[in-house]
């Protein structure tokens, strides 16, 4: 079979022609790097991805974490693929070189986190968690506690999760009962139960760092009493050994249908009423620190969904290619040679779907890492700021876009390998299963959908909004220079004009009072509201593919066509049918929120 982690070509043009990777190293932050540096970091990447992570891709699922006496068990293949990956740098990647960083952009960061993605979803989710309760403790955490946690942390000795869910209270953080009782020597005696909490138990790291949301006894009723708190599986001494066990107990492990070799634990703290916690930042401001993790993790989760797509797109594509069978409808002679299934209509389509969601949401994804580096090193504090608040508008669509559709590409898969593919003999069905995760991790579509209408695009009197309309216009404005491209323009175009008017009527009800009525169905403005903005991406493409194809020589004449017949399925067949979704919109259609539960 071909290399099925990812696309090298359109990687390539992903970094260097659309979102012009290069040019970050003008940039002081970045001026030790060139395209050299980026590009040794990406075969790094590859090279482990390929040797480490996907050979026991499929031993994980088959073989998941196992609870013995207390404790969780995994295969013994994880460790040193995790380890390779610490040591080659890419838990610190984009931290400083003076604290052992490599110092890239997060654009550099995510693509080279794309591999372990594609090659072991479950594997790679470790060192994801860590890299963000790090981020989490270096932005808020005390000296003292960066450098009793976050130090190991960096060095890749101690793991870390974050513990949000309770199993009363699911996504309602509000309503969380894990208490935080002052201690004498400074610390919180922490008690409660968590649920769903990824790597909250593992055999690989000395030590695990919990971040735990809680609530004082003087905690303010609702998500204005949360506060956040540092829980380590061990104690630590103040010469940074490891000390006693921590009154942290693994209660079970939960057996998901995918994405099995990341254990998915239930915790319990303070059975003995001594589990040690210490507050992070502020009392009562723990939402608001979790939600930088939380971002970075609906981010990660985003470009997971797209990279369990993009596997199974290009396994499929292999397979299309190489299996026989049948003959075109027009060939009537039952003893000529069988034609690969790549030559049948229907299969085309399904593979063009798979590649119009998956590279679509490849270059979504790589869009808010490069929005990312924008919001930390561009030279203004206005443009730093513009784009933190452009990747806040777009983290919902990152997140749950790539977790619908590119899960669509999956079952596409599936369906190209026809009998083999439901079987476990082939790698296609262990994705879709891998990526049904997707669509609940760290905040389901109808919550991605109710943070977008009814927050994120209304920030800041609707700046954010206004800046991608913006940029919208000029790629549209670009492509209406090329006659080639005005087929593709025209529907982009009249679904973001309708999907404007349906914003400010939905945000009028809001501002009326009629909150139920103006949410209830969000999730169709997401589904609209991402496709404007993929189908934008998409055009984008087109633009650079067309420009390109102008000088391309050899296999690039057909990479660039196959990028603009991409483009043409998705701006003709996809976002012309959002035209239904906004219309339902438009009518404020009740036929969900009117029904009742006695009709069921």
């Amino acid at each position: 079979m071909a290399d099925t982690l990812l696309c090298r070509r359109n990687l390539a043009f992903e970094l260097y022609e659309m979102h012009n990777a290069e040019a970050l190293c003008e940039r002081p932050r970045f001026a030790e790097h060139n395209r050299e540096t980026f590009d040794a970091a990406l075969g790094t990447a590859h090279s482990i991805a390929r040797d480490l992570f996907a050979p026991h891709n499929r031993k994980g699922d088959e073989h998941e974490p196992q609870y013995v006496n207390g404790a969780a068990e995994l295969i013994p293949e994880v460790a040193p693929a995790l380890t390779a990956f610490i040591e080659a740098g890419f838990l610190n990647a984009t931290r400083d070189f003076e604290v052992g960083g490599m110092q890239l952009p997060n654009l550099l960061s995510q693509a080279c986190f794309a591999h372990f993605q594609s090659a072991n979803i479950a594997s790679s989710s470790y060192a994801m968690l860590t890299m963000g309760a790090s981020n989490l403790i270096e932005a808020f955490g005390s000296a003292e506690q960066q450098q009793r946690f976050l130090t190991p942390m960096i060095e890749g000795r101690f793991f870390g999760t974050m513990a949000l869910t309770e199993p009363h209270a699911g996504s309602s953080l509000s309503d969380i009962r894990t208490k935080a009782e002052p201690a004498a020597d400074g610390s919180y005696r922490i008690k409660g139960n968590k649920i769903f909490i990824s790597g909250g138990d593992q055999p690989i790291s000395e030590n695990i760092v919990h971040m735990v949301l809680a609530k004082l006894p003087d905690a303010p009723a609702g998500v204005k009493g949360i506060s956040l708190f540092i829980v380590p599986k061990f104690l630590v001494n103040d010469d940074g050994s490891l000390g006693a066990r921590n009154d942290v107990a693994l209660a079970g492990l939960f057996h998901k249908m995918g994405w099995r070799g990341t254990t998915s634990t239930a915790l319990n703290f303070g059975d003995n009423d001594n589990c040690v916690g210490y507050l992070v930042g502020k009392p009562h401001h723990g939402l608001a620190y979790m939600f930088q993790m939380m971002n970075e993790a609906r981010i990660g989760v985003g470009m997971g969904a797209t990279m369990l797509g993009y596997a199974g797109y290009l396994y499929s594509l292999d397979y299309a290619r190489n299996r026989p069978q049948g003959r075109h409808p027009d060939g009537k002679n039952p003893s000529s040679a069988q034609v690969s299934i790549v030559e049948h209509a229907d299969v085309r389509r399904m593979l063009l779907t798979q590649k119009a969601y998956v590279e679509g949401a490849f270059d979504l994804g790589l869009l808010g890492a490069r929005l990312f580096d924008d919001s930390l090193t561009l030279p203004t504090e206005d443009e730093r700021q513009q784009a933190l608040e452009l990747l806040d508008l777009l983290t919902p669509i990152i997140k749950s876009w790539p977790s619908e559709f590119c899960l669509k590409a999956n079952e596409l898969a599936i369906q190209i390998l026809g009998g083999h593919g439901y079987t476990r003999e082939y790698p296609v069905e262990q994705y879709y299963r891998d990526n049904r995760l997707n669509p609940i991790h760290e905040g389901t579509h109808g919550i991605q959908s109710l943070d977008l209408l009814g927050r994120k695009v209304s920030m800041n009197g609707g700046a954010a909004l206004k800046a991608l309309l913006k940029q919208i216009h000029s790629t549209c404005a670009q492509a209406a220079e090329m006659p080639e491209l005005n087929g593709l323009r025209t529907p982009l175009e009249q679904l973001v004009n309708r999907l404007q008017t349906v914003t400010l009527a939905l945000l009028g009800d809001l501002i009326a009072g009629k909150v139920n009525q103006g949410l209830a169905n969000s999730a169709l403005y997401l589904k609209a509201f991402g496709h404007a903005v993929v189908g934008w991406r998409w055009l984008a493409q087109a633009v650079v593919a067309q420009q390109a194809l102008n000088t391309a020589q050899g296999d690039d004449v057909a990479f660039y066509q196959g990028k603009l017949q991409a483009a043409r399925y998705f701006l003709t067949w996809e976002v012309p049918s959002c035209q239904h979704e906004l219309a339902l919109l438009e009518a404020r259609d009740d036929t969900c929120l009117a029904m009742q539960d006695a009709w069921f």
